[in-house]
C-alpha cells in the first residue's frame, strides 16, 4: 500500500491502491502514481481509477483543483503499459486493448473539458500515456528533470492519446518534427513547443504542492514559475525544421531532410529511419487532419480507428517485442520504406473501426475555468 510522506501528514481521507494514491488534502483532488519501479506506466486499471476520481470530483464543491503527480525521481510516466498489450495481443486477445484504448481515450477528453484546474506535475520521463493524462490539462509544470516524447512510431503506433491533437498545436510544423522522429523535449523545448505552461524547480516542488493545498488558489503558481535555466535546443533551428517538415508529403520531407547536413537533420533522419512506415505515413496524416479538423474528440476518434486494427494489420506487436521483451532492438517492420505503404491500407486504417469509434462521457459539455 502506497503513501507518499504529504499524504501522510494530510488530514484528508486517502484512498491507496497499489498503483495510484487518491485522495482529498486541504482543497485539493490529488492524484499520485505509485509505479515508480515501472517509470509509473499506466495501466489500464490506473485509468479506471483517475476517471472515476476526477468525475467524483467535479461536482464536490470542496474540491477547487487536481494536482497529479508521482512517486519517485525518474518518471512523471513514461507511457501505457505496453507490455501487457503486447501479452495480450500474442495471445490473440485483441478486445482487451481496444477496450483499454476506449477508456484511456476516454480519460484523456475529460482532462480536455475538466471544469476545475487540472495541475499536472511532468516531472522526469513523461511519454505517451503519461503525455495524455498530463499535458492535457490546464496547469502543466516541468522542471530541470524533465524529459517529454511522443515516440510512438519507434513501436509501430502512432502517437495518440489524443497526442495529434497537441502536436497539431504546436507552432508551425514543430508537430510533425516531434511526432515522426519521437524527438525528446527538455523543459526548456516543451514550453517553447506548447507541451508546458510553467517551469519550476524540483527544489521548490514540495512547497508549491504545499502552497496550492493550503490556498486552493491555482494563481499561486505563478510565485513558484521561473525562468528555465538554459535555452531550448530546438529554438534555434526551428526555422530550418518547420521549412522542411512543412512540406506537402510526408515523401518530400525525407526527400528535403536526406539533403541536409545539420546535426538537428541527421538525428531526424536516424530516428526515423528506425520507425514503422505504417506509423510514420499514418502519423504524418493524423498530424495535419487534427489541425484542419481540430477537436481532442475528433483527433481521438481517428487514433482510435488506427489503433483498433494495429495488432491485427500493423507493426505495433513487432515494435513492442524489439523495444521492450526481448529488447534486440531490431523491429521486422511490414514493409521495407514509406513508399511500400499502399494508399489503400492507410485508406482502411482512417475507417470507422471495427468494433466502433470511441465514446466520450458528458463530462465534454462543460467548459473548463482556470
Amino acid at each position: 500500500m502506497a503513501i507518499d510522506r504529504e499524504a501522510k501528514e494530510s488530514s484528508g481521507k486517502a484512498l491507496p491502491t497499489e498503483d495510484v494514491l487518491i485522495r482529498v488534502e486541504g482543497q485539493v483532488g490529488r492524484l499520485t502514481l505509485c509505479r515508480p519501479h515501472a517509470l509509473n506506466a499506466l495501466s489500464h486499471e490506473m485509468a479506471l481509477q483517475i476517471e472515476a476520481a476526477l468525475l467524483d470530483w467535479q461536482t464536490n464543491d470542496a474540491v477547487s483543483m487536481v494536482l497529479i503527480d508521482a512517486q519517485g525521481e525518474k518518471a512523471f510516466c513514461a507511457g501505457g503499459d505496453v507490455a501487457v498489450l503486447y501479452t495480450q495481443g500474442v495471445a490473440g486477445d485483441i478486445e482487451s486493448g481496444r477496450q483499454f484504448w476506449r477508456d484511456e481515450y476516454r480519460l484523456n477528453a475529460i482532462i480536455v473539458h475538466y471544469p476545475k484546474p487540472y495541475v499536472a506535475v511532468m516531472d522526469g520521463i513523461t511519454m505517451g500515456g503519461g503525455v495524455g493524462i498530463s499535458a492535457h490539462g490546464s496547469h502543466r509544470i516541468v522542471t530541470e528533470r524533465s524529459v517529454l516524447a511522443m515516440p510512438e512510431c519507434s513501436i509501430g503506433l502512432v502517437p495518440d492519446v489524443g497526442g495529434t491533437h497537441l502536436l497539431s498545436q504546436s507552432p508551425e510544423h514543430l508537430g510533425e518534427y516531434f511526432a515522426l522522429t519521437g524527438a525528446r523535449m527538455d523543459a526548456s523545448t516543451a514550453l517553447f513547443a506548447g507541451f508546458a505552461d510553467y517551469y519550476v524547480p524540483v527544489a521548490r516542488l514540495h512547497d508549491l504542492k504545499r502552497a496550492l493545498i493550503e490556498s486552493g488558489d491555482v494563481r499561486v503558481i505563478d510565485d513558484f514559475n521561473e525562468v528555465p535555466p538554459t535555452n531550448s535546443t530546438l529554438a534555434a533551428d526551428a526555422q530550418a525544421i518547420n521549412a522542411v517538415f512543412g512540406a506537402d508529403t510526408l515523401a518530400t520531407v525525407l526527400s528535403d531532410l536526406g539533403q541536409l547536413e545539420q546535426d538537428w537533420a541527421l538525428s531526424a533522419a536516424k530516428k526515423i529511419s528506425r520507425s514503422s512506415p505504417i506509423a510514420l505515413a499514418l502519423t504524418f496524416d493524423l498530424v495535419r487532419a487534427a489541425r484542419s479538423e481540430p477537436g481532442i474528440e475528433k483527433a481521438l476518434i481517428r487514433e482510435y480507428r488506427f489503433v483498433s486494427r494495429a495488432m491485427e494489420s500493423c507493426d505495433i506487436l513487432e515494435g513492442i517485442r524489439a523495444a521492450l521483451i526481448d529488447k534486440d532492438r531490431n523491429p521486422s517492420w511490414k514493409h521495407g520504406s514509406i513508399a511500400q505503404v499502399s494508399h489503400v491500407l492507410i485508406d482502411q486504417l482512417k475507417d470507422p473501426a471495427p468494433d466502433g469509434d470511441v465514446q466520450f462521457t458528458s463530462t465534454q459539455e462543460y467548459e473548463r475555468t482556470k
